[in-house]
C-alpha cells in the first residue's frame, strides 16, 4: 500500500533539516536499509534508510529546501502495487502542496493562505505568502504587494525576502537620511544552533576556568622525530589531544557530564577535535581516544577533520564527549577562554607556541611557551580536580614521551 516517506526526527530536539538529494530516482526500486534521502541537520549530512523494500513513486520536495519534521517528503509504494494515476494518489495521501520549514503547512491540509490584513472592497487579487515570509517582510518594513513569489502558484516565500533586502543594500541611501550601509546576511541553520547551544550554556552552566602553561620544545622535537619516519603526520595538536586522553584516563572523575539525576562518569575517553568549516564550528568525536596510538589519533583526527571540511559528518560522529579541545594557535592567538559544548564538562583552549624568556635552574633562557585554558562546569568537577587535571596534562606536554606510552 502506497504510504508517505516523512522527515524523521534525527537529531533530539530537531525542528527542520535541509533535503541534501534523492539517492533513488523516482519509479525507482530499493531495498529495505537502502538510503532513500540525505538530509542536512544543523551540523552532518544522514542517510534515511528505508524501512522495507518499495519504490519511490514521487519525490514531493526539491534538494535543497528545509522540511519541517514530519512534513511529507515523497510517495512511496510496495514492490510490485500498480497505480494509475499518481497525481491522484499525491492528493489523496497529502491533500496539497507538501509542507516545507519555510512554509509549515499541515500534512493533509490544503494549501489555503490568508493576507495578513483584511481584504478591502478595492483588493482585486489574493497576494499569496507564507506566514514566516510575511513576518520578515513587516520587520523589515517591505510590502508584499511590491514582491514576486518564486513559491508554488507565485507564493511570496522566504527566499524571496532575502533576495528584496539584497537588491535594497544596493541601492545608495537618501543623502538626507544619513543611514550607515551595512549587509545583512541571514543567520544559517548552523549559526542559530551555535547560537542557541551556547547562549543556554552560557546562562545555564557555572563555569571557572583554570589557566597553565608548558614549555614545549621537547614536544616539538619529539614531533618532528615522529614525521621523519611514520607514514602518518602527527600535528601538535594530535599530541595535545593525546596529552588530554591520557590526563582523563589517569584522573578519571574529570570524564564527565552532569545530568540532573547524577554525575555520569565514562568508561572510555570520548574527546571532541573543534574544526572550523566555512559554515561554523563543529565538533566530531574521537571515540576512546586513550586506547589509540599516536599515529592511530592523528589517522582519526585527519578524517574527522576532512569530513567536517567537506560538510560529510555523520549525526552520530557529533555527539557525546566529556571535553573538546579547541585550538587558536595557528591563528597566532595567544590565549583565549572558550564556552564550554553542553552537556560536556569541560573544554581546553589551546593558544599558540612563541618562543619567551624563562628560568631554568635558576638562570635566564629562552623556551618555546604553550598556554592553554580549561573552562570548567562546576556541577561535576570541583578546582581542586581540575587543577590537578591541568597539572597531569602540563607534565605530559612536557614529558611528551610519556603519551607514547
Amino acid at each position: 500500500m502506497a504510504s508517505l516517506l516523512r522527515m524523521p526526527e534525527i537529531a533530539a530536539n530537531m525542528i527542520e533539516a535541509v533535503l541534501n538529494e534523492w539517492p533513488v530516482a523516482e519509479n525507482a526500486t530499493f531495498a529495505a536499509g537502502d538510503p532513500i534521502a540525505t538530509v542536512e541537520t544543523d551540523k552532518a549530512v544522514v542517510d534515511v534508510p528505508a524501512e522495507s523494500a518499495g519504490v519511490l513513486v514521487r519525490c514531493l520536495i526539491e534538494p535543497g529546501k528545509a522540511v519541517s519534521v514530519g512534513a511529507p517528503m515523497a510517495v512511496l509504494a510496495a514492490p510490485g502495487e500498480v497505480i494509475d494515476d499518481v497525481d491522484a494518489l499525491v492528493r489523496r495521501l497529502v491533500g496539497g502542496p507538501p509542507a516545507t520549514a519555510d512554509e509549515p503547512t499541515p500534512a493533509g491540509a490544503r494549501e489555503v493562505t490568508q493576507n495578513a490584513e483584511p481584504a478591502s472592497a478595492t483588493t482585486h487579487a489574493r497576494i499569496f505568502a507564507s506566514p514566516l515570509a510575511r513576518r520578515l517582510a513587516r520587520e523589515h518594513n517591505l510590502r508584499v504587494e511590491d514582491l514576486r513569489g518564486s513559491g508554488p502558484n507565485g507564493r511570496i516565500v522566504r527566499d524571496d525576502i532575502r533576495q528584496a533586502l539584497a537588491a535594497r543594500s544596493d541601492e545608495p541611501a537618501p543623502a538626507a537620511a544619513a543611514r550607515p550601509r551595512y549587509d545583512e546576511i541571514p543567520h544559517t541553520r548552523m549559526r542559530r544552533a551555535i547560537a542557541t547551544r551556547l547562549s543556554a550554556a552560557a546562562r545555564e552552566t557555572p563555569v571557572f576556568t583554570i589557566r597553565g602553561s608548558a614549555r614545549v620544545d621537547a614536544l616539538l622535537a619529539l614531533r618532528g622525530e615522529l614525521n621523519a619516519s611514520a607514514g602518518v603526520k602527527v600535528s601538535v595538536n594530535d599530541l595535545i589531544v593525546a596529552a588530554a586522553a591520557r590526563a582523563h584516563a589517569a584522573i578519571p572523575d574529570m570524564n564527565v557530564v552532569w545530568t540532573e539525576e547524577a554525575v555520569r562518569r565514562y568508561h572510555d575517553v570520548d574527546l571532541s577535535v573543534a574544526v572550523a568549516t566555512e559554515h561554523g564550528l563543529v565538533t566530531p568525536v574521537v571515540r576512546g581516544a586513550q586506547r589509540l596510538t599516536l599515529s592511530g589519533l592523528a589517522e582519526v583526527s585527519a578524517g574527522l577533520v576532512g569530513r567536517a571540511r567537506q560538510g560529510k559528518l555523520r549525526q552520530d560522529e557529533l555527539e557525546g564527549g566529556t571535553l573538546t579541545v579547541t585550538n587558536l594557535g595557528v591563528y597566532g592567538t595567544e590565549e583565549f577562554s572558550a564556552v564550554i559544548n553542553p552537556p560536556q564538562a569541560a573544554i581546553l583552549a589551546v593558544g599558540a607556541a612563541r618562543p619567551e624568556a624563562v628560568v631554568v635552574d635558576g638562570a635566564p633562557a629562552v623556551a618555546t611557551v604553550l598556554r592553554v585554558t580549561l573552562s570548567v562546569d562546576h556541577r561535576p568537577v570541583d578546582g581542586a580536580l581540575a587543577a590537578r587535571w591541568m597539572a597531569h596534562f602540563l607534565g605530559l606536554l612536557e614529558a611528551p614521551i610519556r603519551i607514547l606510552v
